[in-house]
């Protein structure tokens, strides 16, 4: 089944693009009406970072987003197998000047990219002009984990660590060069992790923000990506490193990450990866959220 899938997925990224758009959309009704566990996942999300919403909103919002993630994952092919130059139509840059400065001034840098749908496009565009080190999980799944790290590594001269490789060889790799491409926002348990509120509610949050940046003296560069409309392709949009960063109160400078991911959240609500149990370590003594 896995092996049909990819030929599935072959065969759809020859479509334009914005015809792939919708059959991803329609593939996203079909989540959100067959998909009770993460539909679950997901209402509870938007009901605890939403709560100024009415339930007939926050269930428009959650369809939304399920259209979303069905595009993301149709697209995906494009990442796996379509051309450089097809590729570079279809996503853009904004702000990237400020990571060239950065990288061309031999700066450390961390691009801190939050779970947003589009990550995978604009991590293989970001691979195209800059040679980078990132974070790589394996899959379960053997077939899907080996097309994962094929779309992550096809261009360029990417480093991909594992999370066991632990911390030292991501300093090693910016200090040489390699814009770390860190994606921190995901609940990952207790480990390295503080409870600082998102939306308003306590989050376990690694602090690797903080800390990496102290350890390779690194400038840390927003990065998002936006999934545009009617399958328009997407765009990358860099921001000014922070200024004052990190500081020596690691919990100041995590609570400051997330109430800037909660900035860009409200900008596109629905293209934030709601789908993610991200409140499900609790602090001692509270009761599960899902």
């Amino acid at each position: 089944m896995s092996y049909l899938a990819v030929a599935v997925f072959w065969l759809l990224h020859w479509l334009p693009l914005p015809v792939l758009a919708v059959l991803g959309e329609c593939l996203g009704e079909l989540l959100f009406l067959f998909g009770r566990h993460r539909r679950h996942v997901v209402s509870v999300n938007l009901r605890l970072c939403f709560p100024e919403l009415d339930d007939a909103a926050r269930r428009r919002l959650a369809r939304a987003h399920f259209r979303a993630l069905g595009r993301s994952l149709l697209e995906r092919g494009l990442v796996w197998w379509a051309s450089k130059e097809r590729l570079k139509k279809l996503i853009r840059f904004e702000g990237v000047e400020h990571l060239r400065a950065l990288v061309d001034a031999g700066t450390p840098v961390m691009m801190l990219s939050p779970h947003f749908l589009g990550l995978d496009m604009g991590g293989a565009r970001i691979a195209m002009e800059f040679d980078s080190v990132s974070v790589y999980a394996r899959q379960n799944n053997p077939v899907f984990d080996r097309l994962l790290y094929h779309g992550r590594s096809r261009f360029g001269d990417q480093l991909l660590l594992s999370r066991q490789d632990g911390v030292r060889g991501t300093i090693k790799a910016m200090k040489a060069g390699r814009p770390f491409y860190y994606l921190p926002d995901m609940d990952y348990g207790r480990k390295d992790a503080i409870f600082v509120p998102f939306f308003g509610v306590p989050a376990a949050t690694i602090t690797g923000v903080s800390r990496l940046a102290r350890l390779a003296r690194a400038a840390v560069v927003p990065c998002v990506t936006r999934q545009l409309p009617g399958g328009r392709g997407y765009v990358v949009e860099f921001g000014a490193p922070w200024a004052d960063f990190p500081t020596e109160d690691v919990e100041a400078d995590t609570l400051r990450m997330n109430r800037w991911l909660e900035s860009v959240v409200r900008t596109m609500p629905e293209q934030y990866y709601w789908v993610h149990r991200r409140f499900k370590t609790r602090p001692r003594g509270e009761p599960r959220l899902y």
